[in-house]
C-alpha cells in the first residue's frame, strides 16, 4: 500500500504562483520519505497570501523556479496514487506545469477531504478542513506549511482506511459515490449536499464572462452556497479575470477589500479567478 501526498502554498490568487511544495510518501501505513522545496514563483507576493503561510520574497531568495523541479516532481507523482486535501493543490500543480509548457504528471488523484466526508458522519457537511480533522484523529501539525500539511493529509487517509477497512482502491471508488449512497438525488438551491465543494461559501465580484445566474447555478450544483456579500462565512471569492490585475491597486471592489481584511484576521478565504474556478470544476 503506497501513496504520495502533495501540498502547495501560493504567492497570490493565481494558482500557478506556487512558492512552496511539500511531498510525503507513505507505505504500509507509515511515513517513508519526505521532500520539500521553496519555489520562486516569478510573481508578486500578495499580503493576503503571506498572512496565511508567512512566505514572502525574502523566504524564497535563491530558491529554484518551477521548471527546475519538473524532474523531481514527475518522478514522485507520475503513475502514482497522489492525494491532496481538496482539489486546490491539484489545480495549482496542473496549472503551473502548463504555465511553463510542461505536461502534468499522470496520477490517480485522491482527495482526502472527500474521503473524510464519506468516512465520518460528523464531517460530512462541514468541518472537514485539515485542522479540525487532525484534532479529531489526534495528530498535531503546523498548518499552512506545505510539508506539514501533506503529512497531515496522509494521516487523515490512514485514519480513514483504518476506520472504513478499505484499501486505497476502495477509497478511490468510494469518493466517486454519493456521501450517502441511499440518497443521491437531492440538489439544494443553497448547494448540492453531494457536491464535491459542499461547505464552500462563494461570492462573485467583478465582470464575469458568463452571466452571474449561470455561474451561481454551476457553483451550487458542485456544492457551493452562493451569497451576495462577503462575510465571515465566505470561503471563496470569485473574481472576474480582468479584475484580478487590480487586486494590488486602488480599484478593488468592496468585496475584495473586505475579503482581504478577513484573511488578514485569520479567515481562510481563497481568491480565485473565473478561469481558475472553471478549471477547478472540470477536475473535481
Amino acid at each position: 500500500m503506497e501513496f504520495t501526498v502533495i501540498d502547495v502554498e501560493t504567492a497570490n490568487p493565481d494558482m500557478s504562483s506556487i512558492c512552496q511544495i511539500g511531498i510525503a510518501k507513505y507505505e504500509d501505513f507509515s511515513l517513508k520519505d519526505v521532500w520539500m522545496s521553496y519555489v520562486d514563483p516569478e510573481q508578486e507576493f500578495y499580503p493576503s497570501n503571506v498572512s496565511i503561510h508567512g512566505i514572502d520574497k525574502t523566504t524564497i531568495r535563491g530558491a529554484p523556479i518551477f521548471p527546475d523541479l519538473i524532474q523531481v516532481l514527475t518522478s514522485n507523482l507520475d503513475k502514482r496514487i497522489v492525494a491532496s486535501h481538496t482539489s486546490f493543490d491539484r489545480l495549482a500543480i496542473d496549472k503551473t506545469f502548463r504555465r511553463y509548457g510542461f505536461t502534468p504528471p499522470e496520477c490517480s488523484w485522491l482527495d482526502s477531504a472527500k474521503v473524510a466526508r464519506r468516512t465520518w458522519k460528523a464531517f460530512a457537511k462541514r468541518g472537514y478542513g485539515l485542522h479540525d480533522l487532525c484534532q479529531f484523529i489526534g495528530y498535531e501539525f503546523k498548518h499552512h506549511n506545505a510539508l506539514e500539511d501533506a503529512k497531515a493529509a496522509g494521516q487523515v487517509l490512514i485514519a480513514a482506511m483504518r476506520e472504513t477497512k478499505m484499501d486505497l482502491e476502495g477509497l478511490l471508488k468510494r469518493v466517486q459515490q454519493p456521501i450517502n449512497p441511499k440518497d443521491s438525488s437531492a440538489i439544494r438551491r443553497e448547494g448540492n449536499p453531494e457536491g464535491v465543494l459542499y461547505g464552500e461559501v462563494l461570492v462573485c465580484t467583478g465582470k464575469l464572462q458568463i452571466p452571474r445566474k449561470e455561474m451561481a447555478h454551476l457553483a451550487s450544483e458542485c456544492g457551493c452556497r452562493v451569497t451576495d456579500s462577503v462575510t465571515s462565512d465566505t470561503t471563496i471569492l470569485l473574481v472576474g479575470d480582468q479584475d484580478i490585475e487590480r487586486l494590488m491597486g486602488y480599484e478593488k471592489s468592496s468585496k475584495q477589500r473586505k475579503a482581504e481584511a478577513l484573511i488578514e484576521r485569520g479567515k481562510e478565504i481563497k481568491i480565485l479567478t473565473e478561469s481558475d474556478f472553471m478549471s477547478l470544476l472540470k477536475i473535481v
